[in-house]
């Protein structure tokens, strides 16, 4: 009887092992997952998104205001008439439809300029990640260099450049200095070195593939998520460039949305000039919709490709 007991107990003891086990591990994760639910760290989440969506709000709330309730009414609260799409008619309407101009403008800079550095930027990277060739060495380190360096310390010699060229007040004065994106070569570099396999390009060199077929065939498709990212950095850097336009160019008909918001809001301190801050505030908010209808558009081709990445990892 003592033996049967033994046996029994022998064999029963991994199984409740595994079950206590088993057990223990659901609670320890259980206790894990409560303890993530942090209040300091929920509040200071809180805070981050208020701090971020507070300048939004006060946008939206004093774009749909008239000129003379934006200084009788609470800047953060909607007060007076609603005047939204009212201002929206007048930014479009106002000096003639200048508004659209440099809306046009912007776009220009932006397909050119954030679109080709994406490019630049995308074919460099590869270059750098998949070839070898003399300098490649130095090619690196100029372009981690230029990494540190802020745009606006190049904006005054690039001015002086394109004054002997001959090139301000013209939109390649914005375009061509746009194209250079030594932040967005770097990602493309570090990112094709690992979505990219070497094996698989060599498969395809002995498939007997040209290599301009290989990089549209294949390594562009690999690099999508990273060519999405620098393709969003290059364009919210372009679309609110504003000091390089400001040296760049005089003649209004050329000006940016940034640049053309700053003149409506300074021609108030001029003598004679009409104050329109409520048609400033509208335009600023039409500016900042592209950006957001851009983002969002593009987000999921950004963590789709993340996304796939990381379960390959």
């Amino acid at each position: 009887m003592a033996v049967t007991q033994r046996m029994t107990a022998t064999a029963t003891t991994p199984a409740s092992r595994s079950v206590r086990l088993a057990r223990r591990t659901s609670a320890r994760s259980g206790s894990s997952l409560r303890k993530r639910k942090s209040p300091m760290l929920t509040a200071v989440m809180t805070l981050t998104l208020i701090y971020a969506l507070l300048p939004l709000f006060w946008l939206l709330v004093n774009a749909s205001k008239t000129q003379g309730s934006l200084f009788t009414t609470s800047g953060l609260w909607f007060g007076g008439k609603f005047a939204l799409f009212d201002n929206i008619g007048q930014t479009f309407s106002y000096d003639h439809g200048v508004f659209l101009k440099w809306f046009g403008n912007t776009l220009l800079y932006v397909a050119a300029g954030a679109g080709g550095a994406t490019m630049l930027a995308t074919l460099g990277g590869y270059a750098l990640a998949k070839f070898d060739f003399p300098g490649k060495r130095a090619a690196l380190a100029v372009i981690l260099g230029a990494v540190a360096i802020p745009g606006t310390a190049l904006a005054v010699p690039s001015f002086l450049m394109f004054s002997k060229l001959g090139l301000t007040d013209t939109p390649w004065a914005i375009i061509i200095p746009s194209l250079v994106n030594p932040f967005g070569l770097y990602l493309i570099w570090v990112y094709a070195q690992e979505a990219v396999p070497t094996e698989l390009l060599e498969a395809a060199r002995v498939d007997g593939m040209r290599e301009y077929r290989i990089f549209f065939s294949i390594a562009l498709y690999l690099m999508r998520p990273a060519m999405v990212t620098v393709l969003l950095f290059s364009v919210v850097a372009t679309w609110n460039n504003y000091f390089l336009p400001l040296i760049m160019l005089s003649k209004p008909d050329w000006y940016p949305l940034t640049v053309g918001l700053f003149e409506w809001s300074a021609q108030s301190r001029t003598v004679g000039g009409q104050a329109i801050y409520n048609l400033v505030i509208t335009g600023s908010l039409l500016t900042i919709v592209p950006i957001v209808i851009a983002f969002l558009f593009m987000q999921r081709y950004w963590q789709s490709g993340l996304s796939t990445g990381s379960v390959k990892g």
